[in-house]
């Protein structure tokens, strides 16, 4: 019998056990969750990770998988999503060196609980800055941020608008939020919302 080829069979295959057959879903896919660890800008070390725990996640669900032509899906979301769950990972991390444990180490509990009640400051001081924009802004915006890069031609259906005036129309509208935040006298980091 010869080695299998197609991604439906090599899917079959590897569930049922043969090592050449997922050794070839690796090489095939490899570089696909490796450039998604990168895209969320990953070191090395955590990039190698969400691609480990990728595999491990693909290998769990392996006998499950009924549409096999969908799999380069299936991975890219699941390394979408590991790499995800490592950048909140990380940012919960605090690095102490031994010789600072026996300093008194600030309350984490109450640092979270002032960035989050700085974050909701900031958040409320935005969406009321965004309440101050025309009606049209409003919605161009709503409807651009609904969703991980929309279609233009989507959007234009929805908004009944010509094509080729939603980028200009959005960065007029843009400008008018940096303007009405540059007004509300609120310090937004960097300067920009």
């Amino acid at each position: 019998m010869g080695e299998p080829s197609g991604l439906t069979e090599l899917v079959a295959a590897a569930s049922e056990g043969d090592a050449l057959a997922w050794n070839a879903i690796v090489e095939r896919f490899s570089s696909l969750l490796w450039g998604v660890a990168r895209a969320h800008r990953l070191g090395p070390d955590d990039a190698a990770d969400v691609v480990q725990n990728t595999w491990l996640r693909l290998l769990d669900h392996l006998g499950g998988i009924r549409q096999p032509e969908a799999l380069a899906g299936w991975l890219a979301t699941t390394a979408r999503n590991e790499s995800l769950s490592m950048l909140r990972r990380r940012g919960r991390d605090v690095v102490v060196r031994d010789d600072d444990l026996a300093v008194n180490l600030p309350d984490i509990e109450a640092v979270a609980l002032d960035t989050a009640l700085l974050d909701d400051e900031r958040d409320a001081e935005l969406w009321s800055c965004f309440a101050r924009l025309p009606e049209r802004c409003q919605e161009l915006l709503r409807v651009l941020m609904s969703c991980d890069r929309p279609s233009y031609g989507a959007v234009a259906e929805a908004l009944d608008m010509p094509v080729g005036s939603i980028g200009p129309t959005r960065m007029r509208c843009l400008n008018q939020l940096r303007d009405l935040v540059a007004g509300s006298g609120y310090a937004f980091e960097g300067g920009r919302p």
